[in-house]
């Protein structure tokens, strides 16, 4: 069995064109352009390079980008406030706080500035909540876009056994309660799971998701499972690889998101579609 490719850049690319059609009706409709305010703490130069892609995808959309690029050495009070100000700022549709943070600073902290009618990372308590209680809201976009990936690509998802592995709070546990809500049977399993391979095997979705590389094998799957790799692993050479060994699992599932270019293109585009949300929702 050689499995369907679930490609997440050519996904990305239709998602992109069906956002800007809707953010140019939106600004037509209202004369305003929806606005994302990213948050960063200068001194990491992944998240420069992650910035710079969310100011040209903005761009590329029709929504306005607003950088608030903070010194390395910003003390806690002064990140919570400036996540304040763009909370209370009328202009600003969603809000980003970039991560990881410096040393010293506390993620939570600032999150709690942040107003959820604006939290288009997913990441606020209550954002957790309305998705738990299975109520509107703006979703994590990493597992919005994975769950994207499956509906796009008409994945039946009523009455399978779906496996997560990963607990983490923006990547494991939304997305069991999104494959819960779609009714899919889920089992959310860890790093202290006894007999991995055995829990795998009973899953007809298997969703991966606790950054480390190839962890999961072909032979652990059963033939014909779905496979959703979040994992983004960079090896000594240099080669970014998922959870998932790709080689050998694509030979018994049915179908695979392949790393690079699965889950992670569609999860941008996710983002974008949140500002549009919020922004929507703010004007309401």
């Amino acid at each position: 069995m050689t499995a369907t490719i679930l490609d997440g850049r050519s996904l990305a690319k239709t998602l992109r064109e069906e956002l800007r059609a809707d953010v140019q009706t939106f600004i037509a409709d209202t004369g305003l352009a929806p606005a994302l305010a990213v948050v960063q703490v200068a001194g990491d130069a992944a998240s420069d390079r992650y910035v710079r892609s969310i100011q040209k995808a903005c761009g590329d959309v029709g929504i306005t980008f607003i950088h608030r690029l903070l010194p390395a050495d910003t003390s806690q009070s002064t990140l919570d406030a400036a996540v304040r100000e763009l909370s209370a700022d009328p202009a600003i549709s969603g809000i980003l706080l970039q991560l990881p943070l410096p040393v010293g600073l506390v993620s939570t902290g600032a999150i709690a500035q942040l107003d959820p009618h604006k939290d288009v990372d997913g990441v606020h308590p209550i954002s957790a909540g309305l998705l738990a209680q299975g109520l509107p809201g703006l979703l994590p976009n990493t597992p919005a876009g994975g769950m994207e990936l499956l509906r796009r690509h008409r994945i039946a998802l009523v009455g399978k056994r779906a496996v997560v592995v990963g607990r983490s709070n923006i990547v494991g546990k939304p997305m069991a309660l999104l494959l819960l809500q779609e009714h899919a049977t889920v089992t959310i399993a860890h790093s202290r799971t006894p007999d991995l391979t055995s829990v795998i095997r009973e899953a007809d979705i298997v969703v991966a998701a606790v950054g480390r590389a190839g962890l999961i094998t072909g032979a652990m799957l059963r033939p014909g499972a779905v496979v959703v790799d979040f994992g983004i692993n960079v090896l000594e050479d240099g080669t970014m690889v998922g959870d998932v060994d790709f080689a050998s699992a694509a030979e018994v599932a049915g179908a695979i998101t392949p790393v690079p270019g699965g889950t992670g293109p569609v999860t941008g585009v996710m983002l974008l579609r949140n500002v549009l949300q919020a922004a929507r929702q703010l004007g309401e």
